[in-house]
């Protein structure tokens, strides 16, 4: 990690189809080795599948409900104190929380195997907008660990 200074935020870019930035950021998720026209078209195929699905409702507003379902709202980071290494819960900036979110439903869905990525990917954002799932699950998990670790919240600094 540099000690020099901060590395400065770069705004989100919006996606060509959905004008969505929260779109743009889920397709860098999916995105391996730099192949984005293959992301781009995994997401919208996953989005078209979502949209069969439920006719009446936005694939956008779907996803968008999807990861604020998924976002954890507090973490535990590794503090050392005195020669010992607490697990001590913390708040986690929004950014973050998307990101872990996104990055969550991105790896189930790819855990998922016998189907192909598109099917998978709609299936996990259907899940988490249900609020079931993987992600969730994970987010449970990230939230217990946290609620277990309390009685070292002092050391936060």
């Amino acid at each position: 990690m540099s000690r020099r200074r901060q590395a400065t935020k770069r705004s989100a870019s919006k996606d060509g189809k959905f004008h969505s930035a929260l779109v743009s950021r889920l397709v860098n998720t999916v995105m391996i080795c730099g192949k984005k026209s293959t992301a781009q078209r995994i997401v919208y195929g996953a989005f078209d599948s979502i949209s069969e699905k439920n006719p009446a409702s936005n694939p956008i507003e779907i996803l968008q409900r999807a990861v604020d379902n998924a976002k954890p709202r507090i973490e535990t980071k590794a503090r050392r104190v005195g020669g010992a290494t607490y697990q001590v819960p913390m708040e986690i900036p929004t950014d973050r929380q998307n990101a872990l979110a996104l990055r969550w439903i991105v790896d189930f869905a790819d855990a998922r195997k016998g189907q192909p990525m598109k099917a998978a990917l709609a299936a996990e954002i259907l899940e988490a907008y249900q609020g079931q799932g993987n992600a969730i699950r994970k987010r449970d998990e990230v939230h217990k660990m946290a609620q277990a670790n309390k009685a070292f919240a002092h050391f936060r600094w």
